[in-house]
C-alpha cells in the first residue's frame, strides 16, 4: 500500500465537490477510529473511507454503478483485497449481496453518520461540529423527517458490529471535531 498522501492526492484527481472530499475525509476520520476501538489496522480502514466514493463523479451517482465502478477506478492501485472488498460492499444496491463483515458493516455506518452529523451540525447557529453533542445525534435519529435522506438503517449497523448507537455516535464526533475546519466548519 501506497501512502495517504498518495491515495489523496488520487481522490482529488477523480473528485472536483469540495463537500464530496469533505466526506471523504470525514469518513477516512471515523474508519481509523473505528479501527483503533477494533485493533484492526487503521491505514487500510481508514484509506477505505477516503476511497470509498472515489467512483461518484464517474458513475454521476447511478446507484446500480457505484461501489463496483471504484473497483475499476483502484485497478492496478495494489490495494488490500479487504480493503476493496469493504469499497464495493458499501452500496448494497449495486452488489446485491449483503454486508456480513465486520469491516463492510464498519464502513457503511462509518461513512453514512458522517452525513448525519454534518446536516445536525449546519442547524446548529456556529454550524460547527464541535458543538454537536452525542445527545443529538441519538434523538435527531428518531427524527424521520431530519436529514431524511440519510440511510438511519446504514448508521445502525454499528449495532450489528457491537457498538451501541450513544458510544458510535461519540466515537464519530470525536473523530470528527478535531478536523472541522479542514472539513468546512
Amino acid at each position: 500500500m501506497k501512502s495517504r498522501d498518495y491515495y489523496l492526492e488520487l481522490l482529488n484527481q477523480h473528485i472536483k465537490n469540495p463537500k464530496m472530499i469533505a466526506h471523504s475525509l470525514a469518513s477516512e476520520a471515523v474508519m481509523r477510529k473505528l479501527a483503533l476501538k477494533f485493533g484492526e489496522d487503521e491505514d487500510i480502514w481508514g484509506i477505505a473511507g477516503l476511497l470509498h466514493d472515489i467512483d461518484v463523479e464517474h458513475t454521476e451517482g447511478d446507484s446500480l454503478r457505484h461501489g463496483p465502478a471504484a473497483l475499476e477506478l483502484l485497478n492496478g492501485e495494489e490495494l488490500p483485497a479487504v480493503l476493496l472488498d469493504a469499497i464495493r460492499m458499501h452500496n448494497e444496491k449495486a452488489v446485491g449481496e449483503k454486508r456480513s463483515t465486520l469491516f463492510q458493516h464498519a464502513l457503511a455506518a462509518g461513512e453514512t453518520i458522517t452525513g448525519f452529523i454534518f446536516a445536525i451540525a449546519l442547524v446548529y447557529p456556529d454550524k460547527k461540529i464541535s458543538s454537536v453533542k452525542t445527545k443529538s445525534v441519538v434523538k435527531r435519529m428518531k427524527e424521520k423527517i431530519f436529514a431524511a435522506s440519510v440511510k438511519r438503517e446504514n448508521i445502525l449497523e454499528c449495532e450489528t458490529i457491537g457498538i451501541p448507537l450513544e458510544e458510535f455516535a461519540s466515537l464519530s464526533l470525536a473523530a470528527l471535531s478535531p478536523i472541522e475546519a479542514e472539513l468546512g466548519f
